[in-house]
């Protein structure tokens, strides 16, 4: 082992973590890492924000299982990472956020640019720590990634201040250690699989959790053999094919639907991988009457409207087919779902050929299904469109619609369609966006064609916030503050280089999306949208009244 640098040391540990890429902006006080990388096998990202940056990492470490990283310099670049660090860690991706920070001889008075980024970092990472001697890098290193990856995953944050930075030392990476899995204990599956067994109208509410422990050909199998309806949260997506005859699609509009019927009628929920943050059980379960049975890697949140009858903690695969090993279901009826379900795709399918302009949601979301395959990537950002996103684009896989719903962070789509894009550069991403989160982070675009990640950005325009404004009228009748004016947006997307196409009827979009989709670099879809439909749901939902299916 010769004499390294310390910023040196820290790339041969990220190194052996397996990080592939790091996303971020140069400055002063990452100098020492930055020339350290230049000499590395990590492909180095400059992004054009600090936001940016935090988001590619979210999302690759969301799609990979693996801890992405973003780099920024101290003050304003760290202040600027916060948002994607936080929306990471409420979302359940492992991420690490590297800091540069001014000298520790410099951190005792007031500084130029200084703020305490560890004290600013540590409500919205699960640790972080500041490298205080060179020596100390390959523990703060290989601890980052073990919490930043470990159930629940999250965000993790490590400063290093630029003279540490610059210090000699003699060291080497630490051997990652093996995770084994946990597995539940009898006495929960059997009470688990009594329960399920007794029960008359059992309903499953699947979340991330089984997605990140890749359990969902275990759940499927779970759904068929046992005939239990299964609806799943905004992030659970794909967890189960939408194909599936017991598939009842996605809860969590935060108001009445359909779905609603199905929580209303059942006598018992097994909630697997389910993570509150995403939809309250409050929601579904007002009165904590309704039994419940959690599967999960952890224990039970606490909430007074989700309290277990039985906890199944341990590797959620192997806790399926355990359960279904000993739960018996034959004969019971599945009435529920079937006439739910036709309900579901009676309303879906009725959007097909609606040729009304501005488009409606329903149709955008529609059109957009037929031409993404099974296995590519939507990227939704936060808005009016995510809700219709979560209710109408159905996933036949695991990760093939992201959606951030701990932390739900507008301007994620655009960085976070790079990174799927780097994860999977075979398949079509498309960024789903309104017109508000496009401008939030509209600057990766150049990224983007830099780096050489073509996608579609799809714009659902509506020169306002609509998420808002829907909100606003149905509490106070009216609107405020939530009109704004936009630039041509095919004109901006050309004059970086990019493709730019403008919807002018509803036949256009399908034609449009596959021409924009074919092209080598980035494209842009301006799309107008009928945001009407926002107050005709909230009516409908409002005269909601469930059909008892006996």
């Amino acid at each position: 082992m010769g004499e390294l640098t310390t910023a040196e040391l820290l790339v041969q540990c990220l190194e052996n973590e397996g990080v592939e890429y790091i996303f971020g902006l140069p400055g002063e006080e990452n100098l020492h890492v930055l020339e350290a990388l230049k000499h590395s096998s990590i492909k180095f990202i400059t992004t054009r924000h600090e936001q940016g940056a935090a988001f590619m990492a979210d999302v690759y470490g969301r799609l990979t299982g693996k801890a992405g990283v973003c780099l920024s310099t101290l003050g304003p670049g760290a202040t600027n990472l916060m948002t994607g660090v936080a929306d990471a860690n409420l979302d359940g991706a492992p991420l690490v956020a590297i800091t540069g920070q001014v000298g520790t001889d410099r951190m005792h008075i007031e500084s130029h640019q200084y703020l305490d980024l560890v004290a600013m970092f540590a409500p919205v990472t699960k640790w972080n720590k500041q490298i205080v001697r060179p020596s100390i890098t390959p523990e703060v290193t290989r601890k980052a990634f073990k919490v930043a990856e470990s159930e629940k995953p999250g965000a993790v944050h490590i400063d290093l201040p630029e003279n540490i930075a610059a210090m000699p030392v003699v060291g080497h990476p630490l051997q990652r250690d093996a995770q084994e899995k946990t597995y539940a204990s009898y006495r929960s599956l059997n009470a688990a699989a009594m329960a399920i067994s007794k029960a008359k109208n059992p309903l499953i509410l699947v979340g991330n959790g089984t997605i990140r422990a890749k359990a969902s050909e275990a759940l499927t199998e779970f759904v068929t053999s046992l005939n239990i309806p299964v609806a799943n949260t905004f992030m659970g997506k794909g967890a189960v094919p939408y194909t599936h005859p017991l598939s009842l699609w996605t809860v969590g509009l935060q108001q009445r639907d359909l779905i609603t019927c199905a929580f209303e009628q059942s006598d018992l929920v097994i909630a697997v991988g389910y993570d509150l943050i995403e939809y309250s059980p409050k929601k579904w379960n007002p009165e904590g009457t309704t039994p419940i049975i959690h599967i999960g890697m952890a224990p039970a949140e606490i909430d007074s409207s989700y309290i277990p009858l039985v906890e199944v903690v341990g590797d959620i695969s192997d806790s399926l087919i355990d359960i279904l090993k000993r739960a018996d279901r034959q004969g019971k009826s599945t009435s529920i779902a079937t006439g739910l379900r036709t309900d579901l795709v009676t309303e879906y399918e009725k959007y097909a050929n609606d040729d009304g302009f501005p488009v409606k949601p329903q149709k955008i979301i529609y059109d957009l299904r037929q031409v993404m395959g099974p296995e590519d990537i939507v990227i939704s950002d936060v808005g009016a469109h995510k809700m219709w996103m979560a209710r109408h684009y159905h996933s036949d896989c695991p990760n093939t619609c992201i959606i951030s719903n701990g932390f739900a962070a507008m301007g994620i789509a655009i960085p976070g369609a790079i990174a799927a894009k780097f994860v999977a550069p075979d398949k079509k991403v498309v960024a789903v966006t309104g017109d508000g989160g496009f401008m939030m982070n509209c600057q990766e675009l150049e990224t983007a064609l830099r780096v050489g990640t073509p996608f579609v950005t799809l714009i659902f325009n509506d020169s306002g916030y609509g998420l808002i404004e829907w909100k606003q009228i149905n509490q106070f009748g009216e609107s405020a503050f939530i009109k704004f004016t936009n630039p041509d947006f095919v004109k901006f997307a050309e004059s970086m280089g990019l493709k730019g196409y403008r919807v002018e009827s509803a036949a256009d979009l399908i034609p449009t999306l596959k021409t924009a989709l074919a092209q080598d670099v980035p494209a842009v879809i301006d799309c107008p949208v009928d945001y009407g439909e926002n107050i005709r749901f909230s009516q409908k939902a409002g005269d909601l009244s469930c059909q008892v299916w006996e």
